[in-house]
């Protein structure tokens, strides 16, 4: 296509389509543990990084990562200790996250409305050749670890208490899935921005989960819908000049609707093509007392 001539649609391609494989591998594992909006959360925290970048004139990317992860594992600690509940953690993370960042990017020598509306819902054909580079490493570092530790992070994310009892590392697991999550969040920022990122962790995930049933198949749909969404997503919004993050999303959610309505279709045409049951006559029949 004539669009791929440009070196920064290209960049933006790369970029989404390691997003649109890395978001749903890690997806899986919150939606599992009913966790599937902390990736707002930990997003509203990347925003701090993000200003701590652009005021120190250092790299908004590398300042998100350290900033959500130490957020992450932060509230993983208090969430574990149980000195506050889950909710209440991602709330302390929505309303510090959001506003430390605003505080942060006006401060900063970069102050415009631009520099938030890019991190806030994505700017891909901005995305330089370093941050490709970043992205590409810390979105192959999620994807191996997610691929590589499934059974444990499974076993984790359905029965903590047993997997703590067999001997699984549950601590370690649930720093690193913090961990993770932040990166995700955080390299997710520049393809559908840190107020959608949470929609390519989950979307997909509810796609697949509508017509899949083991965990790794799963697993792998969800990838494939994520991936065929972020690609599409960027060759759709060059062509009709929309925000790439929003358009991503929009697909991914067109994707989830159409899969829902088949395996809804396919669910009545075999009930309807079964033939109907026959009432077996019970064993024991109760006759009426007369009435005199």
């Amino acid at each position: 296509m004539d669009l791929f001539q440009y070196d920064f649609m290209i960049r933006a391609l790369i970029g989404a389509l390691i997003i649109g494989l890395a978001a749903p591998a890690l997806g899986i594992y919150l939606v599992q543990r009913r966790l599937s909006l902390i990736g707002d959360g930990i997003g509203h925290v990347a925003l701090t990084g993000v200003g701590v970048g652009l005021l120190l004139n250092q790299s908004p990317v590398i300042s998100a990562v350290i900033v959500a992860a130490i957020g992450a594992v932060g509230v993983e600690l208090i969430r574990e200790r149980g000195r506050t509940s889950g909710d209440l953690a991602l709330a302390l993370l929505f309303y510090g996250g959001i506003a430390g960042g605003v505080v942060l990017v006006a401060l900063s020598n970069d102050a415009n409305s631009n520099s938030l509306v890019q991190y806030l819902f994505g700017s891909l054909i901005t995305t330089s050749p370093q941050d490709i580079a970043v992205i590409a490493v810390l979105g192959l570092a999620v994807l191996v670890a997610m691929v590589v530790f499934r059974p444990a992070l499974f076993a984790v994310c359905n029965d903590e208490e047993y997997a703590r009892v067999s001997g699984l590392p549950v601590r370690a697991l649930n720093l690193m899935m913090a961990v993770t999550t932040a990166v995700t969040v955080t390299i997710a920022m520049r393809t559908v921005g840190l107020l959608l990122v949470s929609a390519l962790m989950v979307i997909p995930v509810a796609a697949a989960q509508q017509v899949t049933r083991g965990f790794r198949t799963t697993m792998v749909a969800a990838m494939t819908i994520g991936l065929v969404a972020a690609g599409a997503g960027v060759v759709v919004s060059a062509e009709a000049d929309t925000p790439p993050g929003a358009t991503t999303v929009i697909l991914a959610l067109a994707v989830f609707v159409a899969i829902t309505a088949a395996a809804a279709a396919r669910r009545l045409l075999r009930r309807r093509a079964q033939p109907p049951r026959e009432i077996e006559p019970p064993d024991v029949v109760l006759q009426e007392a007369e009435v005199r």
